[in-house]
């Protein structure tokens, strides 16, 4: 009974939960059902692009960067593919990392150590070798992960950027980080411009999430970035480069040169340079071999800082970036607001007794001259401090100011080259008392730019108009359209036509005169200014920065140069004497190539080049008669009848005047090259005539009290007879500045 009764449940029990377990199994066979129907139709596109993302992973790809051109269309900078070599230490076998260290470490160039390193992290999925390697570089590493199986190396493709000049161009061009960025110049000014967007690529991943290293798929192209077409042209920054680098290592220059060449008319910039600069290939290196083996020497913290504030100099434009002194080259600013609001006039007399006393502080005239009565132009040629005091005086400081402040001088110019400063240094009206209007009036006290003085005096001598200076004429897009297009602009007319013609009128004067002597260029009309300023805020009371402005052809100015030398260190600080020489030589050189066509007075034309002709198998009678024809002189050698060589020989160019020497001989005759520097052309002339050289002359060679500064074959030197040797003359004596 009691069986029976204990039966019943049991089964019932059971049977009951056979219910519950297929009723339980029916639901969730429903459930899984219901999901799978919900991932495979309604929920697809989710989940598709999910289990991609476990599948696969992104790789950003650098757009390359547009390309910088010059004038010309000349590449300065241009992008070029590159690849970068990265690992996935995970994916490596253990016995493959030392191997693979020593491998990689001799293929890229580096070190097997750092490398070692990085793939023995073994919990890595992401490790730099190398960017921006080349194909040649890349091709190895591929040949050498396929040859061995080794795994776990990648080769992304990626842009490089690259100078194919190296050095030239540097502080205008700047370069770019790793990560493609503008850091300095143009590079950082049109970083935007320049960039393009950068594309993607997917590389595949393996089941532990990390990518293999053949599977790659284009997501998204990069596009290249707009490029810039500079007003740079690289010929005359080549001339303004090579003039100003030899400037910079001659006057041993503490705190480098600055030179720049810009359209009056217009406001571009035709070349710009600092020297020393950097190659902005290597711009982390420290260019001036002096400065590199000072922090060399240095450690720790101490030659990192000092590397530091070396490589933050070099990268800097003075042209743009630094505030100076300019000394007597601002006089040009003075002498153009008196005129034009009829303080004085060109028959106004000021009196130079050498020095000035005002509110009793005396002012000296520089080198302690004392110049008597003269009229403004003669007051400018002699650049005299105390006639430039009465100058200011009479226009008084409102006018002052406000002239100052009509030619640029307060703000920024705006040009599109970072690092400008916001303003410049100067004394307002209100704060102007006549010890200050006096030390500003002469080009002292007051602190502007280079790029501010260049602009300022190209105005004075354009005509009046301020123009605005640029260096990029134009943007294209990457298929050579222009996007943009740069137009001269100009800010406002500072001063009259009139009183523009005397400003040039004046500075003519002052280089055909006076100090200005060693920018003279035979056969173009130089005007220009020189100036020795004072560093105020040095603690070397002693430093000086020696500068000159000039202008050509002054009748119609087509170009202004400016070359700044800061703080020389040679037998004197005159800009006159220092920086004079090197605008001329770069007016003459730019002007030539430009094709301006040079008018030479009856004096320059007897010194002209002619070329030599050829008059080998001519009789000597014939000969000699066809040398003189072409303005050139002859000396024989031998007793024969005909001449059977020349030298120099047919081709060559020679100045007017030179001796051609034949021979009827088969001999050749040497002779050696006399010691020339410091001696005056006469001398010059008379040792090489009886060296048998002749002479070439540069340089100021149409002035008065002029040197010989350099000759282009050491003393000593054997030369064959009738060879010609360039010389420079110049006046070292110190000029009034």
């Amino acid at each position: 009974m009691h069986k029976e009764l204990g039966t019943a449940p049991t089964r019932s029990l059971r049977l009951r939960a056979r219910v519950i377990a297929a009723l339980f199994a029916v639901g969730c066979f429903g459930t899984l059902v219901f999901q799978l129907y919900r991932i495979q139709f309604v929920q697809r596109d989710f989940y598709a692009q999910r289990a991609a993302g476990q599948q696969l992973r992104g790789i950003d790809v650098h757009a390359p960067r547009g390309t910088i051109y010059d004038a010309n269309l000349e590449p300065l900078a241009v992008s070029s593919t590159a690849w970068t070599i990265r690992a996935v230490p995970r994916e490596m076998a253990e016995e493959d990392v030392q191997p693979a260290a020593e491998a990689l470490a001799e293929i890229l160039q580096i070190d097997a150590q750092s490398i070692l390193e990085k793939l023995s992290d073994r919990k890595s999925n992401d490790k730099l070798l190398k960017r921006q390697v080349d194909k040649e570089t890349a091709d190895r590493v591929r040949q050498w992960y396929t040859e061995t199986g080794t795994k776990g190396i990648l080769i992304i493709e990626d842009t490089k950027r690259y100078y194919p000049e190296g050095d030239f161009a540097g502080s205008i061009l700047g370069f770019i980080n790793v990560d493609g960025d503008g850091v300095a110049g143009l590079e950082l000014k049109y970083n935007d411009v320049l960039k393009g967007t950068d594309g993607t690529l997917l590389a595949a991943k393996n089941a532990w999430g990390y990518p293999l290293p053949d599977f790659y798929e284009t997501l998204s192209a990069p596009k290249q970035g707009n490029s810039l077409v500079l007003t740079i042209d690289k010929n005359i920054q080549g001339f303004l480069e090579n003039y100003l680098t030899r400037a910079a290592e001659e006057y041993n220059l503490s705190a480098r040169g600055v030179g720049i060449v810009m359209d009056v008319n217009t406001g571009a910039i035709l070349a710009m340079s600092t020297k020393p600069d950097y190659d902005p290939n290597d711009p982390r290196t420290i260019a001036d071999s002096t400065e590199r083996a000072r922090i060399d020497a240095l450690q720790g913290e101490e030659r990192s800082q000092a590397l530091a504030l070396a490589q933050q100099t070099q990268w800097r434009n003075k042209a743009v970036s630094d505030l100076y002194e300019p000394g007597s080259v601002f006089k040009l600013v003075t002498a153009s607001a008196a005129l034009d609001s009829g303080v004085v006039n060109r028959n106004s007399i000021f009196q130079c007794r050498g020095s000035i006393n005002v509110s009793g502080t005396t002012f000296r005239c520089a080198n302690g001259r004392v110049h008597g009565a003269q009229n403004i132009a003669d007051a400018l040629m002699h650049s005299c401090n105390p006639s430039f005091i009465q100058i200011g005086a009479a226009l008084g400081s409102q006018t002052f100011f406000n002239y100052f402040e009509a030619f640029g001088l307060t703000s920024a110019t705006g040009i599109d080259l970072p690092a400008e400063p916001k303003k410049s240094e100067y004394y307002t009206a209100e704060r102007m008392g006549p010890v200050e209007l006096a030390s500003c009036s002469f080009g002292q006290s007051s602190k502007i730019t280079p790029i501010q003085m260049i602009t300022a005096v190209s105005a004075a001598v354009n005509g009046g108009k301020l123009m605005q200076p640029y260096v990029v004429s134009a943007v294209l897009d990457n298929e050579g359209s222009v996007v943009k297009s740069v137009q001269p602009t100009v800010k406002r007319q500072v001063i009259s036509q009139q009183t523009s013609d005397q400003i040039r009128e004046m500075m003519k004067y002052t280089v055909d005169s006076g100090p200005g002597k060693n920018a003279y260029v035979a056969g173009f009309r130089v005007g220009g200014k020189s100036g020795t300023s004072q560093k105020l805020d040095s603690a070397d009371s002693s430093a000086r920065i020696a500068s000159f402005v000039g202008i050509a052809p002054a009748d119609d100015p087509k170009i202004a140069v400016l070359v700044v030398l800061d703080e020389p260190h040679t037998f004197t600080a005159a800009g006159g004497t220092l920086a004079a020489p090197v605008v001329g030589k770069v007016i003459r050189d730019t002007l030539q190539y430009m094709e301006t066509t040079p008018i030479y007075t009856e004096e320059e034309r007897k010194k002209m080049d002619v070329t030599v002709p050829d008059v080998t198998g001519k009789a000597r009678m014939d000969a000699s008669n066809e040398l003189a024809y072409g303005g050139l002189n002859c000396s024989t050698r031998g007793n024969g009848g005909t001449v059977l060589k020349q030298y120099p020989p047919a081709g060559e160019i020679l100045p007017r005047g030179s001796t051609v020497v034949l021979y009827t001989e088969d001999t050749t005759e040497t002779t050696t090259v006399p010691q020339l520097e410091g001696l005056s052309l006469e001398e010059v002339q008379t040792l090489l005539q009886q060296a048998g050289l002749n002479l070439d002359a540069q340089g100021a060679v149409g002035q008065e009290g002029v040197v010989a500064t350099m000759q282009n074959v050491q003393p000593g030197t054997n030369l064959p007879e009738g060879s010609c040797i360039e010389v420079e003359f110049y006046d070292t004596t110190v000029p009034e500045d």
